[in-house]
C-alpha cells in the first residue's frame, strides 16, 4: 500500500508530465510567443496554480520543457563525438563524423517513447527555428557549450574553410535543417515524389545530410568587388527567368 508521501509524490510528476506534453505539443503548433499559459492549462486539464508552482511562469516551464528533451540530446551528442575522435587517433572526425554525431543521437532519441518520441525532431526543428527572443537566448545560453564543440569539429574538419565563411555555412545548415525537421509539409513532400519510399525520420535526414556536406564543402565564393555582386544577381534572374519560362510551358 503506498504512503500519502508516495501517492502525493506520483500525484506531482503525473501532473508535471501533462504540462511538460501540453507544453511540447502547443509549441510545436504554435511556438513560444504564440503559447499562453491559458492554452497549456486548457490542454492538460490543470490549473494555471499548478505551472506556477511547478515551474514558476511560462519562461520557467520551458526551461524545463526543453531541458528535459535536450540535455540528454547534447549529452549523447558530445559521447559520440568524442568516440569518433578517439577512433580517429589524433586526426580530427572528418565532416561526415561530425555530422552523424549531430543527428544519431536525434534519430535514437526519436525512436525511445519514453525519452524522446515521435514528435522529438519536430520539437526540435521548431526550437532552432522559434524566433522567440526569449528562448533563443535561452537555447545559447544552456546549451554554448555544445555549440562551440561542434563548431570546433566542423572547423578542424574543413580547415580549408575560413571562420568567417564556415560560420556563415553553418548557419545556413542548422536553418536548412530545422526548417526540415520543423515542417509537416517535408512528409507530403516525400510521398508526392517516391510512392515507393515509407517516410520515415532515418530516410529524411539520410537524404538531407549529402546536401548539407555539399553545402559545407563548396567552393569558396568570389565576394571581391563590385561584378561579383552582379553575377550573382545574374545568376538569380536567370534562375528567375528559367522558373517563369518552366511555368508557362506547364500551364
Amino acid at each position: 500500500m503506498l504512503r500519502a508521501a508516495d501517492t502525493e509524490a506520483r500525484s506531482h510528476h503525473d501532473t508535471r508530465e501533462r504540462i511538460f506534453d501540453a507544453a511540447e505539443a502547443l509549441f510545436i503548433e504554435r511556438g513560444f510567443d504564440g503559447t499562453s499559459l491559458r492554452m497549456v492549462t486548457t490542454r492538460a486539464d490543470v490549473n494555471l496554480a499548478a505551472v506556477n508552482y511547478h515551474f514558476g511562469g511560462k519562461t520557467g516551464l520551458f526551461t524545463a520543457m526543453i531541458a528535459r528533451r535536450f540535455d540528454l540530446l547534447n549529452e549523447a551528442r558530445i559521447v559520440l563525438l568524442e568516440e569518433y575522435r578517439r577512433a580517429a587517433r589524433g586526426a580530427p572526425p572528418d565532416c561526415e563524423q561530425v555530422l552523424a554525431a549531430m543527428f544519431v543521437p536525434a534519430l535514437q532519441l526519436a525512436r525511445d517513447p519514453q525519452r524522446g518520441g515521435r514528435d522529438f525532431l519536430r520539437l526540435l526543428g521548431r526550437a532552432y527555428v522559434d524566433p522567440s527572443p526569449t528562448l533563443r537566448s535561452l537555447l545559447a545560453e544552456r546549451y554554448a557549450p555544445t555549440i562551440e564543440r561542434f563548431k570546433e569539429a566542423f572547423s578542424d574538419a574543413l580547415p580549408e574553410i575560413p571562420r568567417r565563411e564556415l560560420a556563415w555555412r553553418l548557419h545556413f545548415m542548422m536553418g536548412a535543417l530545422a526548417q526540415t525537421l520543423a515542417g509537416a509539409d517535408t512528409w507530403r513532400l516525400i510521398a508526392a515524389l517516391s510512392a515507393t519510399e515509407k517516410p520515415t525520420d532515418e530516410l529524411l535526414l539520410r537524404r538531407l545530410a549529402p546536401f548539407l556536406i555539399a553545402g559545407l564543402r563548396a567552393p569558396l565564393p568570389d565576394l571581391a568587388g563590385p561584378d561579383a555582386t552582379l553575377t550573382a544577381h545574374d545568376h538569380l534572374h536567370a534562375a528567375g527567368m528559367r522558373n517563369n519560362e518552366a511555368g508557362s510551358r506547364a500551364a
